[in-house]
């Protein structure tokens, strides 16, 4: 009789199954007791593995938020699309998940071309997008609109944090930079070219990748024949563990410093600690950010996710979990899912997420917050944490007011492409 009641309540889920969602305690939601929000992310493809920790993070923070008595009263029902790191693919997917899904809200995605393409959607259908990991500065300067909100620092204050530290270590010595052909390549180096007063591309040479790329030996043999001091990896995920492993089997690092615009730890594991000794670059968060500056938000996160996943959460986790969380609040002072309603109560917003205080800039809706510059630790001590997670040292920080852009030089940028000097 007891196996008959099993194979009836089996039955019963297998057929509601696109009706209801299931809570954390075990009950069941009928449809107009949940909200649908949509996850757009790289499942596969060049960015998956950073789109894993995305994804795990952002189940965690629905798990919390569920358990807590949900949104307004309603469940949070995650709804994923595969944006395979695809422009085309990530509109698709965000028409379908606003039209079909009739979800209030996306988040999601580990590409500016994606973010960019989604936001634009987001725009025509009113509804919002909260850009996860992505860091061109097209984003929210020439791209921006009322619709997208960034909950990541930007390429301009990435650059600007690291180019502190290479004009005091290499002020007029040679650069070489390798750049990944999309938006977020292209304003990486064109803000690091300014920043360090590199503009003569006779002198600081660059070669364009195609994302996806398998083999980088020979663009990494003319940087090396080139022979400059600094070597600027502006390559992410898939693409720059394979740049990184390549440079050092070709023992680049003897003779000039790798310098990486944005290190994440998904790429620190895939290529290991020999390869990352002595890279130089920055983080939005990395896990060990909590413990250094006693930040008790950001340690519960991590301890959460590591009893959870069995490992530390990572740099491109964390902003997933934390604009979750963002949303929630949001529509909580808002009293409503309305779009207009919500995009006011996140504006100029102040909050703690897993490190210290940010905000919603109101004028740009990009999140302001510290930017941590960062180098790659001794082989010996990495291995030395209990998941041979502990790859960065903390060499310097900068506060978000003073690596973002300034709203004078945002207006004149976004009038160069015909853009209003207000979010529309």
């Amino acid at each position: 009789m007891k196996r008959v009641r099993g194979y009836f309540v089996l039955l019963i889920m297998v057929l509601c199954a696109n009706t209801v969602v299931f809570t954390v305690s075990g009950g069941a939601a009928s449809a107009d007791e949940i909200v649908k929000i949509g996850l757009n992310y790289p499942e596969t493809g060049p960015y998956a593995k950073e789109g894993l920790n995305q994804r795990r993070s952002a189940d965690l923070a629905a798990e919390e938020i569920n358990a807590a008595g949900g949104i307004l009263g309603k469940k949070v029902q995650l709804v994923y699309r595969d944006t395979k790191s695809n422009a085309k693919i990530a509109k698709e997917n965000a028409l379908e998940l606003y039209d079909k899904e009739n979800v209030p809200m996306i988040f999601g995605g580990i590409s500016s071309g994606v973010a960019i393409a989604v936001g634009k959607v987001a725009k025509q259908k009113n509804r919002i997008f909260l850009g996860t990991v992505t860091a061109s500065t097209e984003v929210t300067v020439e791209e921006g609109n009322r619709n997208i909100f960034r909950g990541f620092s930007d390429s301009y204050m990435y650059v600007k944090t690291l180019s502190s530290y290479l004009n005091s270590n290499f002020a007029g010595k040679k650069m070489f930079y390798i750049t990944s052909d999309y938006s977020w390549g292209w304003t990486t180096e064109e803000v690091f070219r300014r920043f360090t007063n590199t503009t003569d591309n006779t002198v600081h040479k660059s070669l364009l990748t195609k994302l996806g790329a398998t083999d980088f030996s020979q663009v990494l043999t003319v940087a090396k024949d080139n022979q400059p001091a600094v070597l600027i990896l502006s390559l992410f995920g898939r693409d720059l563990e394979t740049a990184l492993k390549q440079a050092y089997s070709m023992d680049l690092k003897k003779n000039m410093q790798i310098i990486v615009p944005l290190i994440t730890l998904d790429a620190a594991m895939e290529v290991g600690p020999a390869v990352m000794e002595g890279i130089v670059g920055t983080t939005y968060w990395d896990w060990s950010v909590p413990y250094k500056y006693n930040y008790p938000k950001g340690k519960a996160f991590v301890e959460s996710f590591e009893k959870k996943f069995n490992r530390y959460p990572t740099t491109t986790g964390a902003p997933a979990y934390v604009n979750l969380y963002q949303y929630k609040e949001a529509v909580e002072r808002a009293k409503s899912f309305e779009t207009n309603a919500v995009i006011k109560a996140l504006e100029g917003h102040k909050y703690i997420g897993v490190k210290d205080e940010q905000y919603w800039r109101e004028w740009d809706h990009q999140s302001i917050g510290t930017v941590y510059a960062i180098k790659g630790k001794p082989a010996a001590e990495v291995n030395k944490d209990k998941y041979k997670q502990d790859y960065f040292e903390i060499i310097s920080t900068m506060k978000g007011d003073d690596a973002a852009i300034g709203k004078d030089e945002w207006i004149k940028n976004r009038a160069k492409v015909g853009m209003p000097a207000v979010l529309e």
